[in-house]
């Protein structure tokens, strides 16, 4: 404890007499302070214990001494220490009933009391209390290193709130409570999460103070940054009745130290690991499943044991692959690299939503950067493609409703359940639906919508647009010289899958009529209308170009 008023009236070689205040005398004394100025107000910082001779004041003028004591009182002086003896034999009353008027504390100081003695008792006072500050620090910082070393990060959430008399709870990158100390806290953190989103906005090491007397919640909580890349891969709060003091401080202190090194040890190990996750993934893609399942070992080879799927997702502004590569190709593209930073930003969310889903459900899933893409390997019906779909669609709401939350939004396309043998067919599947999300304009589309779906949709492309147009530009020709309707007859022959009879009621013309002009588009296109292949070409032109399709 800091020295008090108290402590210095008791102080045995002081001999200090209380005579004004003495219900004020736990207040706590930053320093003993000799001025005999008419007004020290402006060279005072507030805690200090004034010490006087009144050599400069009408000690015996009542409103001069209210006027004096007021402002002592006002600038956080919290104590005044008269010396008798010196320019008056006892403490005049005028200053006595001001002081008591005002509530300050005023103690009387013998005249074989030196205010340097004051001054010193003080300053061994508080050097002591920050000695003892110190050692605590140093001792909590101990039994914190045990604790993480014993127990991990929930032993550590344990002690630090022990230390601070408080609770302490950990964050993950999303903004989940990962852990929390005691039980009862996991709640009041849970309601922290929007002020941690925002203090992962900002650049690190970041922190914050939320809460206190006058807010919602009377606990005064700090929320720290932790990790030292760029995104903070994790965050502490750390909630008491009242500012932390210096012993708590050092606690606090060293348990950010603390989990940073776990955190920043925990990214290394996840580098490793993502390292083997990508020979996985290349073995998978190369259809060599059993290499895949050696090499995955227990730390993969749970996901490999039942149906999973292949997230493919890359930023909007990217270009787009396709995904008529082949397997070998795909396969020999996987690299190894961090998610946490994976493809910029634009990916970063994702994969900070699908790893931490994971984590908190204690499912295995495999994230392997590829390039500018993030390919994700997870557990069909598991809580990390369930965090995905959300993401995504999170996104796509919120770009519908006009807002928007990131600057360069993810595409993303979901494959249909698949095991090891499937893996490569799997990752094309994901890719077709990353292609058709690119064209509809949307952020999220999985398989099935694909294979459900009409392919009509898939018309859209402006390269579709442009084979159609070239393949059906002579027929326009001809039609455009007035001597015949060559694409209306093609449609409608077409859609009557070849029945003259029917196609040449719709258009109302003799059956003749309708056989003349398909010899006529053969002719001029070059083709035979006997051949499947070419009829589905045309078909799929019209439909390309048709205003209603």
């Amino acid at each position: 404890m800091p020295p008090t008023l108290a402590s210095l009236v008791h102080h045995s070689a002081l001999k200090l007499t209380v005579r004004a205040g003495g219900d004020r005398l736990d207040v706590p004394v930053r320093w003993a302070h000799v001025s005999e100025l008419a007004d020290p107000v402006p060279y005072m910082e507030g805690g200090e214990l004034l010490l006087i001779t009144a050599l400069k004041l009408d000690a015996e003028d009542p409103q001069a001494m209210r006027r004096y004591v007021k402002r002592l009182a006002g600038a956080g002086v919290v104590g005044l220490g008269f010396a008798v003896g010196v320019n008056y034999e006892e403490i005049p009353e005028a200053l006595v009933e001001a002081a008591e008027q005002e509530g300050l504390p005023l103690l009387e100081v013998p005249r074989r009391t030196p205010f340097l003695a004051i001054s010193k008792a003080v300053s061994a006072a508080i050097a002591a209390d920050q000695y003892r500050a110190v050692t605590a620090g140093f001792a909590a910082q101990r039994e914190l290193t045990k604790q993480a070393l014993t127990d991990g990060p929930e032993g550590l959430l344990a002690a630090l709130a022990a230390q601070v008399d408080g609770w302490a709870a950990l964050y993950d990158a999303s903004g989940a409570v990962v852990a929390a100390a005691p039980d009862w806290a996991v709640r009041r953190a849970a309601r922290l999460t929007a002020e941690v989103e925002r203090l992962r906005e900002r650049a690190a090491p970041a922190s914050a103070v939320v809460g206190g007397p006058d807010a919602e919640h009377d606990d005064r909580v700090e929320l720290h940054s932790l990790g030292t890349g760029r995104r903070p891969r994790a965050a502490l709060a750390v909630g008491t009745a009242a500012a932390p003091g210096t012993a708590e401080r050092y606690a606090v202190h060293s348990a950010i130290a603390l989990l940073t090194l776990t955190t920043e040890r925990s990214r290394s190990l996840q580098e490793a690991e993502q390292r083997i996750g990508a020979a996985v993934l290349r073995m998978l893609l190369a259809g060599e499943p059993d290499h895949a399942r050696a090499v995955a070992g227990g730390l993969y080879g749970a996901l490999l044991d039942a149906p999973f799927r292949v997230i493919v997702a890359e930023p909007s502004s990217a270009a787009g692959r396709g995904h008529a590569e082949g397997a070998e190709r795909v396969a020999g593209r996987v690299s190894g690299g961090t998610a946490a930073d994976p493809a910029g930003d634009a990916l970063g969310g994702l994969a900070e939503a699908v790893e931490s889903a994971a984590a908190r459900s204690g499912e295995t899933v495999l994230v392997v950067p590829e390039g500018e893409r993030l390919v994700v390997l997870a557990a069909d019906g598991g809580a990390a493609v369930t965090a995905a779909t959300r993401y995504a669609t999170a996104l796509e709401g919120a770009r519908a409703a006009g807002e928007s939350r990131e600057e360069d939004e993810p595409v993303v396309g979901l494959s249909a359940p698949a095991g090891p043998i499937a893996a490569a067919t799997a990752y094309k599947q994901a890719e077709q639906a990353l292609s058709v999300a690119r064209r509809r304009g949307r952020v999220f589309v999985e398989h099935e919508q694909v294979a459900a779906g009409s392919v009509l949709p898939l018309l859209a492309d402006d390269a579709v647009r442009a084979f159609a147009d070239g393949l059906l530009r002579a027929l326009h020709e001809h039609d455009a010289t007035g001597r015949g309707d060559l694409v209306a007859s093609l449609r409608a022959w077409l859609s009557r899958h070849g029945q003259w009879d029917a196609a040449a009621a719709e258009l109302g013309v003799h059956r003749h009529t309708l056989r003349y002009r398909m010899r006529r588009v053969e002719e001029i296109l070059g083709r035979s209308l006997d051949d499947p292949d070419v009829r589905m070409e045309l078909w799929l032109a019209l439909k390309a170009t048709a205003p209603d399709r």
